[in-house]
């Protein structure tokens, strides 16, 4: 099947002064009816937030929530007792389950933050909220894929309540790196966090993201040094 290709220019924008984001799918005032989801992807946010500022507290039930910070630092406090400060290179995953209330702010007074805020629809409702969060060196993923988040049942990354792989690639220019998918009823989703590549002949920019359903296989040809992130998902009824 044909890639379903969203430009970074064609992404829901907001701008609330202390908050700045780029929304892959509809959420909040952005709605778009071709956009609700892929898979069991529902929300890719591309947020900036002003120093010293960030997201009172509120509540999430039965959703998986993964934070990944791209500069700077985030900083977290739930209802389950959870405290904690999260920086570029850790990632961040909060099962909402029956219940969780969280905020989450820019750790700096001084610099702003700017993470990727991604929701997956769990394989069950009503599991025991959950924090977890786990810094990845990024060496081990040079020229290569490196998993952050995986099912419970796999030993590799950081677990949620889906059947989703998450996985990060540092790619120098003119290299292939190749990806093969476990999900053949869902998809992947590639979101170039940075950089130029042509995966399956479809040519994405920074910031671009593209879905690839029901595919076997993806070949990811670094134009340039690139940061990309993929995120192999299950389709849901």
């Amino acid at each position: 099947m044909e890639a379903v290709v969203h430009k970074a220019n064609t992404r829901g924008k907001v701008d609330f002064g202390w908050l700045k984001s780029n929304h892959t799918f509809s959420f909040g005032s952005y709605m778009n009816p071709e956009r609700i989801r892929f898979g069991s992807l529902r929300v890719l946010n591309d947020d900036i937030v002003a120093p010293g500022r960030g997201f009172d507290p509120h509540p999430h039930q039965d959703m998986e929530i993964i934070s990944i910070p791209i500069k700077g630092a985030l900083e977290h406090k739930d209802s389950i007792g959870t405290s904690g400060v999260i920086t570029s290179g850790e990632v961040q995953v909060m099962s909402a389950g029956t219940g969780i209330v969280h905020s989450e702010y820019n750790h700096s007074e001084m610099d702003p933050v700017n993470f990727l805020q991604i929701w997956v629809i769990p394989d069950k409702r009503g599991a025991q909220p959950r924090y977890d969060q786990k810094k990845f060196l990024p060496e081990d993923r040079k020229n290569r894929f490196q998993v952050v988040v995986a099912p419970k049942e796999s030993a590799e990354g950081l677990w949620i309540n889906q059947n989703a792989w998450f996985s990060l690639g540092n790619a120098e220019a003119g290299k292939e790196l190749q990806y093969e998918s476990k999900n053949k009823n869902g998809g992947v989703y590639a979101f170039l966090i940075s950089g130029k590549v042509n995966i399956n002949g479809t040519e994405l920019s920074t910031r671009d993201g593209a879905g690839f359903p029901r595919t076997d296989l993806l070949k990811v040809n670094a134009l340039e040094d690139s940061e990309l992130l993929l995120m192999d998902v299950p389709d849901i009824q």
